[in-house]
């Protein structure tokens, strides 16, 4: 078991971190509340199970989920309105301190850019430091199928915005936190991943990360100055 003081010395050590946003950043998983919301909920659900498990290619996954969803533009106004995500306890502090400390922090996640920037201007994140899918529609508003050129569309994509970002802004060590397979796939090229279970525990994760914690207060202390 890795102690506290190696993950304390881990997270100070880090020029740039970033976050998963479905059940790590917040606590649902943003892809089945709009499965819930277009009343399509159980069969997604399952395909997001399968997809974090790793069990099945991610572009393969989405394409599936959102082919059942079929979200309009309007359901996804809709819902951000009527159901906004809810922040994880203590990930506004952590970004906060991180923030303060000059870290740059992202958000890289396999689900939806309209979402994931509503959950970025919650923490004081620039949309530039936000990595996620882009859903299409058509000029009437119906669902037309999302960007597949975005590096998140498929398996390895935070991966490949990892690369990205070090090539872009020569940091010197990346932290990846978040809670599923694709995450962790992620380091490398991410210098060390720290693995989320506070509200979901994803086996396969818990069993395999170096790092793992259940609450972002384990993190928060090692900011203290």
């Amino acid at each position: 078991m890795v102690s506290h003081s190696e993950l304390r010395e881990l997270i100070r050590s880090a020029d740039a971190v970033c976050f998963d946003v479905d059940s790590t950043v917040i606590r649902e998983e943003g892809i089945d509340e709009l499965a819930k919301f277009c009343g399509v909920e159980a069969a997604v659900s399952e395909m997001t199970r399968k997809a974090m498990g790793g069990a099945l290619p991610f572009k393969d996954a989405l394409t599936e989920r959102l082919a059942l969803i079929q979200p309009s533009r309007e359901q996804v106004q809709r819902l951000l309105a009527e159901h906004p995500p809810h922040l994880t306890p203590g990930i506004r502090e952590l970004v906060s301190r991180l923030q303060e400390r000059r870290v740059q922090v992202f958000l890289i996640s396999g689900g939806f850019r309209s979402i994931v920037e509503h959950v970025a201007a919650k923490l004081n994140i620039p949309t530039a430091n936000v990595f996620a899918n882009r859903l299409k529609f058509y000029f009437n508003g119906e669902y037309a199928g999302f960007d597949e050129m975005q590096p998140t569309a498929e398996s390895g994509g935070k991966g490949k915005v990892i690369r990205f970002l070090k090539e872009k802004f020569h940091f010197k060590k990346i932290i990846m936190i978040g809670d599923g397979a694709t995450d962790m796939e992620a380091c490398p090229p991410a210098d060390a991943f720290i693995g989320f279970g506070g509200n979901v525990i994803r086996q396969q994760v818990k069993s395999n990360a170096k790092w793992y914690i259940t609450d972002f207060v384990e993190l928060l202390g090692g900011l203290e100055e």
